[in-house]
C-alpha cells in the first residue's frame, strides 16, 4: 500500500478511534481473517473485545485473539467467573458497536429467531448497540430460501450488513457469492457506521446555503445489479459493483439532502450518512423506489436486469446425460427509470444511466427522451475499459441543452460532480 492510500484509509477510519468494538467471531473458515481484522480496527485506535463461538475456536485459536486483541477473550456463557455480576449483560452493553466477523448462516438463524444458546447468540439478543454483521458462508447457502428469509429480518431488525463479495471459497472448485468481505471494507463500514455527526456551529448554520445547497431536499438513487433467480442456485444478473451508485448517494448526502439508497447485491460497504433499502431483483427494486416517494430527485444508476424468467424453478435444474440445454421463457422487467420519468409524482431532476458497448451518445440521447429524464450519464462499459465493476468512469453527461464529455477520474470524483450539477439543476428550477 503507497503512501497516499495508507493516508486516505487512516481519514476513513477516523470514526474508530476511542471507540470500542465487541467483535463476535463465529465458525467458519473465514475465521481467519478476523486476526487481520483486529489489527486494522486497533491500529484505527479502536479498543477490541473478542467473543468466540465453540465452531471458531477450532479454526482459530483464542491465544492469537487474544494476543492481537489485547484483551481476554470470552468463550463460555456459563462461565462461574465471568458470569457473576451477569458478564454476557455487561459485553452486551459495555460497546460502541458489535461486530459479527464471519457471521455464518448458524447464527444468522439464531439471530433473526431470538435465539440465545451460547455466549454469542445471548449477547446479540441482550444488545442495545448497533449491530454489524460480515456473512461468510458456501454459495448455496447463501442463497437458499431460508438464509434470504433470515437476512431480510435481521435488516427489518436494523442489523447492518457488509457483504459477503464473490470470489474464490474454501472448497476446492467453489466460487460464487458467500466470501466474507475484506477485512480492509468491514473495518471501513464499522467506522462508517459509528462515526458521529458532526454538530454544525454557527458558522456552519450560516453558510448552509453554499456548503449544504441540498439541505432539506430528498433524493433516491438506485445503485448495483439486480438478481433475477432462476432457480433455488441460478440468477441473471450483471457485473455491477454499485460503486458508481453508492459514490453519488454519499455525494448527495454530502450536499445535505437526505437520501434513500436502493441497493441490489453488492460486496460494498453501505455509505454514511444515507438510508439503504437492500434489495434482489427489479420488481423489489421498483417498489423500494415508488415507496420513496415523494422526493425532488431521482438518479437511477443500478444495471437492472432487462428480463426474467416467466416461471421460476422451485427445485434446482439438473441435468442428465443426453438432455437438452433447458429453455428458459423470459419476460421484460419493468423499466424503473421510464417509470419515474412519466410518474405523476415524478421528482424536479429525474437523472438515468447508459451503460453501453456501442453507439454511446446516439444511445444515450434516444434514452434521455424515451425515458423522460433530466440527464443520462452514458458510458462505454466494454471490457476493454473496465468501467464496470471497476474504480474509475468516463462518462458522457446528455441533456436537452447539450454534451459534456468528462474526463477519465475515479467514481467518487464523478460522483461529486454530478452531486453539484443536480444541485444547480435544482435550485435554478425552485
Amino acid at each position: 500500500m503507497d503512501e497516499r492510500s495508507q493516508a486516505q484509509d487512516d481519514t476513513s477510519l477516523r470514526g474508530l478511534a476511542g471507540r470500542r468494538v465487541l467483535l463476535i467471531i463465529a465458525g467458519g473458515i473465514a475465521a481467519y481473517k478476523s486476526l487481520d481484522l483486529i489489527r486494522r480496527l486497533r491500529a484505527a485506535g479502536a479498543a477490541v473485545r473478542p467473543i468466540m463461538t465453540e465452531g471458531a475456536q477450532a479454526f482459530i485459536t483464542p491465544l492469537a485473539v487474544g494476543a492481537l486483541a489485547a484483551d481476554k477473550v470470552f468463550v463460555d456463557l456459563f462461565s462461574r467467573e465471568d458470569e457473576q455480576d451477569v458478564g454476557h449483560i455487561r459485553l452486551a452493553r459495555d460497546c460502541d458497536l458489535v461486530l459479527v466477523a464471519p457471521a455464518t448462516a448458524d447464527l444468522m438463524a439464531k439471530m433473526a429467531h431470538g435465539l440465545a444458546d451460547d455466549l454469542a447468540s445471548t449477547v446479540l439478543l441482550a444488545t442495545n448497540r448497533p449491530v454489524l454483521i460480515a456473512p461468510a458462508m458456501n454459495p448455496v447457502m447463501w442463497a437458499k430460501a431460508p438464509t434470504r428469509r433470515n437476512l431480510a429480518l435481521l435488516r427489518d431488525d436494523g442489523v447492518h450488513v457488509v457483504g459477503p463479495a464473490i470470489g474464490e471459497m474454501a472448497e476446492s472448485g467453489e466460487r460464487g457469492e458467500g466470501r466474507m468481505s475484506e477485512p480492509a471494507d468491514i473495518a471501513l463500514a464499522a467506522a462508517r457506521l459509528i462515526e458521529p455527526p458532526l454538530a454544525a456551529g454557527p458558522a456552519e448554520k450560516a453558510s448552509t446555503q453554499v456548503d449544504k445547497p441540498l439541505a432539506g431536499r430528498r433524493a433516491v438513487v438506485t445503485s448495483g445489479p439486480t438478481h433475477e433467480p432462476i432457480d433455488p442456485v441460478r440468477y441473471i444478473a450483471n457485473r455491477s459493483s454499485g460503486r458508481q451508485g453508492h459514490a453519488i448517494a454519499a455525494a448527495l448526502a454530502g450536499l445535505g439532502a437526505e437520501v434513500t439508497l436502493v441497493s441490489g447485491p453488492v460486496a460494498i460497504p453501505d455509505p454514511a450518512n444515507v438510508r439503504v433499502r437492500h434489495v434482489e431483483t427489479a420488481r423489489e427494486m421498483l417498489d423500494a423506489v415508488m415507496t420513496s416517494l415523494p422526493a425532488d430527485i431521482a438518479v437511477m444508476v443500478a444495471a437492472v436486469a432487462d428480463w426474467r424468467v416467466e416461471s421460476l424453478s422451485d427445485q434446482k435444474i439438473k441435468k442428465a446425460p443426453g438432455d437438452a440445454a433447458p429453455a428458459l421463457i423470459l419476460t421484460e422487467n419493468p423499466d424503473i427509470l421510464k417509470t419515474i420519468g412519466h410518474h405523476a409524482e415524478r421528482p424536479a431532476v429525474v437523472v438515468g444511466f447508459a451503460a453501453e458497448t456501442q453507439s454511446v451518445l446516439a444511445n444515450g440521447r434516444d434514452k434521455l427522451e424515451r425515458k423522460g429524464a433530466d440527464l443520462i450519464v452514458a458510458n462505454d462499459v466494454s471490457p476493454r475499459t473496465g468501467i464496470m465493476g471497476g474504480e474509475h468512469n468516463q462518462v458522457t453527461l446528455i441533456s436537452r441543452d447539450g454534451v459534456e464529455h468528462w474526463p477519465d477520474m475515479d467514481k467518487a470524483t464523478v460522483a461529486e460532480r454530478l452531486a453539484r450539477v443536480i444541485a444547480e439543476r435544482l435550485i435554478s428550477k425552485s
